[in-house]
């Protein structure tokens, strides 16, 4: 094996390792909104409600399935190369983990609009939602790709 064999080898590993960390709260979102419309006051969302609801639901089912991908691509790829990734295949995790990690950011925005409605009305949900959003912006996106690019 190279050294770029070893590299590749080594940051998708790092990359498995971050999704390990990210996949229990993507799964727990989830499970949350899988049993949303079993409870009896389901059926008193409104309108913005339920599309919130069903945006969520969408949003992170699509994320769990995209964040879930690149250790089926390990475990798929690992028997049919000596040098199992390559760096086109990292390169394309990459870009599927962020994928994935997007729309669980729209995802928890949904969510946290549907909740908020709920228990304090939507005009207080709309200001909370989108405080969230900027957060995930700022936190998840912001940091890496503008301030400690400049570092």
């Amino acid at each position: 094996m190279t050294d770029d064999d070893e590299q590749v080898e080594e940051e998708f590993r790092s990359l498995l390792e971050g999704l390990r960390t990210t996949l229990p709260g993507v799964q727990l979102v989830t499970a949350f909104l899988l049993t949303v419309p079993l409870y009896p006051t389901y059926d008193s969302l409104d309108g913005s409600e339920r599309a919130a609801y069903y945006v969520a639901f969408v949003s992170a089912i699509v994320a769990s399935l995209l964040l879930m991908a690149p250790s089926s691509h390990q475990r798929l790829r690992s028997k049919h190369s000596v040098a199992r990734h390559h760096r086109s295949h990292l390169d394309v995790a990459v870009r599927i983990t962020v994928v994935g990690s997007s729309i669980f950011a729209v995802a928890i925005t949904a969510v946290t609009f549907m909740v908020t409605s709920i228990v304090l009305g939507t005009g207080l949900a709309i200001v909370v939602a989108a405080g969230v959003a900027l957060v995930t912006l700022w936190s998840w996106y912001y940091l890496p790709l503008v301030v400690f690019r400049r570092n």
